[in-house]
């Protein structure tokens, strides 16, 4: 198991009832499937909030980061960095902002 960090917006935070990063076990391959299933699992209260519950893709306005490269658009099955397997780099869920 590799224990993946997890970095959340504010706004899921307070719903999940957590401060600062939070960290999940995630089996091999780490991938971002697996590492929003373990964040799911261990917090329920953000099941929908991050991927649609029907579908299981990314909603809108959230994007998600690792080793400042977006990682939005990519296959969710495709491997993270070894860094973030490694827990030397968090994996981020971040809100996007709209507008101008």
């Amino acid at each position: 198991m590799h224990e993946v960090r997890v970095v959340l917006p504010g706004h899921l935070r307070t719903i999940a009832k957590v401060t600062g990063e939070v960290a999940v076990a995630v089996g091999a391959p780490v991938t971002q499937r697996a590492v929003l299933d373990a964040l799911e699992a261990d917090l329920p209260a953000l099941r929908g909030l991050i991927r649609d519950r029907a579908t299981g893709r990314r909603r809108p306005f959230v994007r998600f980061f690792a080793c400042e490269e977006d990682l939005s658009h990519e296959d969710p099955d495709a491997a993270l960095p070894d860094r973030v397997s490694r827990g030397e780099e968090p994996f981020i869920v971040l809100g996007a902002m709209a507008g101008g």
